[in-house]
């Protein structure tokens, strides 16, 4: 991709990502995800109906008259987006690719916490951490996360979820609004997953095609795995071969969502054939 195509692709999906961020998600993403805590801001004179408990009893002693302290909500957050951008993201059959349906929502995000004045970082995945952007303010920020997203090319095409969140562990010491977008088409991340849950607030988007559910009865075909690149001759006649395959499908997307849920992490399912606007706002207003 030349560089004039790539600013034409990073200017449509900031177009498009950025008037739903404003009009549609920008409330949303502030009501849902609060500040840390309050943050003291100033004492002032005691007013009828103020909380005893409030009272500066410094303050107070040297005025002879009662204070109060003034607290405000720490607002500012930190948005962490963890991206998997395995070989696996580039199947799609129904209209576009899971990789072009995750950049969106992943602008629509960055672009959200931007409206917001919090910082926005980026962590891109496979089975090892390909890509990690440190968080920052401001709208040129946000447009490189979209460049990233939309131009990266990963070393490898596996995937690896636990690694990524022992990367994340380490580079964010604070709490954090975390963002993991993928197919999670992997296992064995419950432990790591489970510390991560109880340090940050995280949501899985499981962005998926309804096609992947199934094999279709094609006879005998040659199935390349996208993430090994490894080729099989498939009898997609056999019942036997769709169950299995079917039931190793639903054993993932299990494994996700109670590994998720267990991890007291939110969860959100988004078919590529499907408005991922609705899918958020709904997530955003249940949790709001």
């Amino acid at each position: 991709m030349d560089t004039k195509e790539l600013l034409k692709k990073v200017r449509k999906i900031e177009i498009k990502t950025r008037r739903l961020s404003d009009h549609i998600f920008g409330g949303e993403y502030h009501s849902t995800f609060k500040g840390r805590g309050m943050t003291f801001s100033e004492v002032r004179q005691y007013q009828f109906g103020d909380d005893v408990r409030s009272i500066d009893w410094n303050v107070t002693a040297r005025y002879n008259e009662p204070y109060v302290k003034v607290f405000e909500e720490e607002r500012e957050l930190t948005l962490m987006l963890m991206v998997d951008i395995s070989g696996s993201e580039l199947f799609g059959t129904v209209n576009q690719f899971k990789k072009a349906v995750i950049t969106e929502i992943s602008a629509t995000l960055a672009f959200s916490a931007l409206q917001n004045n919090d910082k926005v970082g980026m962590i891109l995945f496979s089975d090892e951490v390909e890509l990690f952007i440190p968080p920052k303010k401001g709208k040129s920020h946000v447009l490189r996360i979209i460049r990233e997203l939309l131009e990266f090319k990963p070393h490898s095409k596996k995937t690896d979820l636990t690694e990524a969140l022992k990367y994340l562990s380490n580079v964010m010491k604070k709490k954090a609004i975390v963002f993991i977008l993928s197919d999670f088409m992997m296992d064995e991340y419950e432990r790591t997953m489970k510390i991560v849950g109880n340090k940050h607030d995280v949501t899985g988007i499981r962005v998926y095609d309804p096609n992947e559910e199934n094999i279709i009865n094609l006879g005998m075909v040659q199935l390349e795995d996208a993430e090994t690149g490894d080729v099989h001759v498939v009898n997609t006649q056999s019942k036997k071969v769709r169950n299995a395959y079917h039931a190793y499908y639903r054993d993932r997307v299990s494994y996700f969502k109670n590994t998720f849920t267990k991890s007291g992490a939110g969860i959100l399912d988004c078919r590529v054939d499907e408005s991922y606007v609705k899918k958020l706002l709904g997530y955003f207003k249940q949790r709001g």
